[in-house]
């Protein structure tokens, strides 16, 4: 094979070097190299069954792949000059090793429907990856929601006191959360799972190729069923990117939530003082036939100086790729500050948050434009973002502690049962008197008469006799001090999807039993 473009044929003079240098794509989408070689496996078994090139070509052809998959797996593939993209690269080196008849390699197919069942293969396999992570942090969640049941604490709307609940129940609405992105990638992953290879450069394959065979040896569920639309179709590049600045919304909501809840004027929770990792290579690690290699990252969480025992989380990295240091070094979840010797910094949950701006897209013409090159960069950065982020949101979410042991645990506990406010059940006042046969738009006033009454007398309202409620509504009995009860105001909350304490056991069965069965795709 000469080091000739592949679509050099029609040209006499030399390219610009600075065309070339924005037409290269290999410093990118060489991350595609398995899916690229899979796909060129599966079209030379294609054409050898149409009796287009013969057995021992295909032979030599499946061979001669495998040589070069194997290469970029052992990370000993040499790029030349000429490589412009993978596929020019992986072409180019096939030839070099079985010699002329990598030429036939490319009969009826062009870089048009190649690169487009690259990037579906890609993404699916690594939308599969994000699925498995996504139910390791609803995992987390549920575990520490059903061993932390009985935590009580003030829950915030406008970030203002409101009504007691449970902590449990505020994890669990993360792991729901977390849960609907996780149907919407399963669902996404069926969608997208249409093959392209087959129409050409876009007006489909002139050698009758089996595009059924194709599809079931790549393991797509189906062919795209029109050859422009097979070239030029990246809604699934968008959607993909839609659902991952979703997912990192979530993501960032439980960060800020978190970063708050860790302050010392609130002090519910604590981060943990040390992250210390150990890479660990582990072959496979459900990649399929990519060849890719798993990771194994080993999170030693210390809680405190004086505490001897390491809490470890294990969760799962793929090798991060050589320009993304902050995969390879991922940060602690609590840093101190260079100047004040006191503070302790919630980097991990900051970066947590910060990594959601990084997810967030431009109309081309019918077919196949140059433009559609640039899908591959934001796709890889919202893959890479998504996959250390959901990790490290489970490694902290499992790692996040009350305080050290013993006695500073049962503090933290403390701090959130302190943040309850008897002001706080403000609306339950107003619910006795409903209960009593009062109208609920007459009780509002009154429980809010009984604020104001508390306020003006520097009290609380528990501290209001019985005829100081009278005073507002004759209604008001002995039995309105039970009231003040804030495990018995959670409690009330027993509707499904409420805060009592049956309602989350019910929410954590549900979630068990989801992760249970799987989302299927």
């Amino acid at each position: 094979m000469t080091s000739q473009k592949l679509w050099g044929g029609r040209f006499t003079g030399a390219n610009d070097p600075l065309m070339d240098a924005i037409n290269v794509s290999i410093h990118f989408d060489r991350r595609l190299y398995g899916a690229d070689i899979l796909g060129s496996i599966a079209y030379s078994k294609a054409l050898a069954k149409n009796h287009i090139i013969s057995p021992s070509e295909r032979d030599s052809l499946v061979t001669g792949l495998q040589q070069v998959l194997q290469e970029w797996d052992d990370n000993k593939f040499v790029l030349q000059p000429a490589d412009e993209d993978i596929h020019t690269a992986n072409e180019r080196r096939l030839g070099e090793i079985v010699g002329s008849v990598a030429g036939k390699l490319h009969t009826g197919r062009s870089r048009n429907d190649q690169v487009a069942t690259d990037m579906r293969i890609w993404v699916r396999e690594e939308a599969s990856k994000l699925l498995a992570n996504l139910k390791e942090l609803i995992a987390v969640a549920v575990n520490r929601a059903e061993r932390e049941i009985d935590v009580l604490m003030p829950g915030y709307t406008h970030m203002q006191r409101a009504q007691p609940i449970r902590w449990s129940h505020l994890v669990l609405s993360y792991a729901w959360f977390w849960q609907n992105d996780a149907d919407r990638l399963a669902q996404y992953i069926h969608r997208m799972n249409v093959l392209p290879l087959g129409s050409g450069a876009l007006a489909g394959n002139p050698f009758d190729i089996d595009r059924d065979f194709l599809a079931t040896e790549l393991g797509f569920r189906g062919v795209v069923p029109n050859s422009l639309l097979g070239v030029s179709d990246r809604d699934f590049v968008a959607e993909f990117l839609f659902w991952a600045s979703l997912v990192m919304i979530h993501v960032s909501r439980f960060a800020e939530d978190m970063i708050i809840y860790s302050t010392s004027e609130f002090g519910f929770v604590q981060l943990a003082d040390t992250y210390r990792y150990v890479w660990d290579e582990v072959a496979g690690g459900g990649c399929g036939e990519l060849g890719k290699r798993r990771m194994q990252v080993l999170f030693l969480i210390r809680r405190s100086l004086r505490d001897t025992n390491d809490s470890i989380a294990i969760v799962t990295l793929p090798r991060p790729p050589a320009d993304q240091s902050y995969l390879s070094n991922p940060p602690p979840p609590s840093t101190g500050s260079s100047l004040m010797p006191q503070k302790k910094n919630p980097d991990s949950l900051e970066l947590l948050r910060g990594k959601s701006g990084r997810v967030f897209g431009q109309g081309t013409p019918s077919t196949y434009n140059k433009d559609l090159q640039e899908d591959k960069e934001p796709v890889f950065d919202a893959v890479d973002t998504l996959s250390v982020s959901l990790q490290i949101t489970a490694g902290v979410l499992s790692t996040l502690t009350w305080g050290v042991v013993g006695l500073l645990a049962r503090v933290k506990i403390r701090r959130m049962r302190a943040g309850l406010s008897h002001d706080m059940l403000a609306t339950d006042l107003a619910e006795y008197l409903v209960r009593k046969g009062v109208p609920f738009r007459e009780t509002h006033h009154i429980a809010g008469a009984a604020v104001k009454l508390a306020e003006e007398r520097g009290t609380s309202m528990a501290h209001l006799n019985l005829s100081d409620f009278q005073d507002l509504h004759p209604a008001f009995v002995d039995d309105v001090t039970e009231v003040w009860d804030f495990e018995r105001s959670v409690e009330q909350r027993s509707t499904q999807g409420g805060t009592s304490e049956k309602s989350v056991r019910d929410q954590i069965e549900k979630l068990r039993e989801w992760l249970k069965q799987g989302t299927k795709h």
